[in-house]
């Protein structure tokens, strides 16, 4: 099978893994440039990378784990001047992503078959992107891009905190399984993977979409403790 490199080199650029079709690769084709409209006024989402971008020292390299159109998230690093990698499974997103955020590199690929090396990053921003995982994937992904954070970076992690697994529900017109946890056992992943989160914040959104509801969103921002031997 063809794998993709880890890491673009050239920003504005798009490797693509046709082999792979997750799930969500559909839904989010489908999706498109409507998951961008529906989620852009998230106020919580934007105050969680002015949090981050206070923490990053200049031309930091930043991984953005299910990067979708590339806004917010990848554009804003990107215009302060760091070098972003965004990961998503829709060749659809990457490429809405590709046009809309030419300084960063984009990637098409499942994240849970990438290569991650250890202290490759210096931030990693994960923003509702587990949710079509089980929560053992779940896990161990957050442990490996913990570990891909090198020692005193920071991650980022948004989700819908609801103690579900493997519930069918329609998103945005498209039929999904959803599998979560509670804003508590969220958290405690987090720490089992050896992040300190250093700001919690739980709120209710409503996306800008015929038929929304509200939903509550939980966003971590976390550290990774500097290595005593390091």
């Amino acid at each position: 099978m063809r794998r993709c490199p880890a890491h673009p080199r050239r920003r504005g650029s798009i490797v693509t893994d046709g082999d792979q079709r997750p799930g969500a690769a559909t839904v989010f084709d489908a999706i498109g440039a409507a998951y961008e409209k529906a989620f852009a006024s998230s106020e919580a989402h934007r105050a969680s990378l002015e949090w981050l971008l206070e923490r990053l020292a200049p031309g930091s390299r930043v991984l953005d784990v299910g990067s979708g159109t590339g806004r917010p998230t990848a554009q804003t690093l990107a215009e302060a001047g760091h070098d972003v990698l965004g990961v998503d499974v829709s060749p659809v997103m990457v490429e809405l992503a590709a046009r809309q955020v030419p300084g960063a590199a984009f990637q098409c690929a499942d994240i849970r078959e990438m290569p991650l090396p250890d202290g490759s990053f210096d931030a990693v921003c994960v923003y509702f992107s587990l949710l079509q995982m089980t929560r053992a994937e779940q896990s161990a992904l957050v442990r490996r891009l913990a570990r891909a954070v090198r020692s005193g970076g920071h991650l980022v992690l948004a989700t819908v905190p609801l103690d579900v697994e493997g519930v069918d529900a329609v998103f945005m017109g498209q039929p999904v399984r959803v599998t979560s946890f509670g804003a508590e056992e969220f958290a405690t992943m987090a720490g089992k993977a050896g992040l300190t989160v250093l700001r919690e914040n739980r709120t209710v959104f409503t996306p800008a979409h015929p038929g929304a509801v509200p939903e509550p969103h939980l966003f971590l921002c976390c550290g990774r403790p500097d290595d005593p031997a390091g």
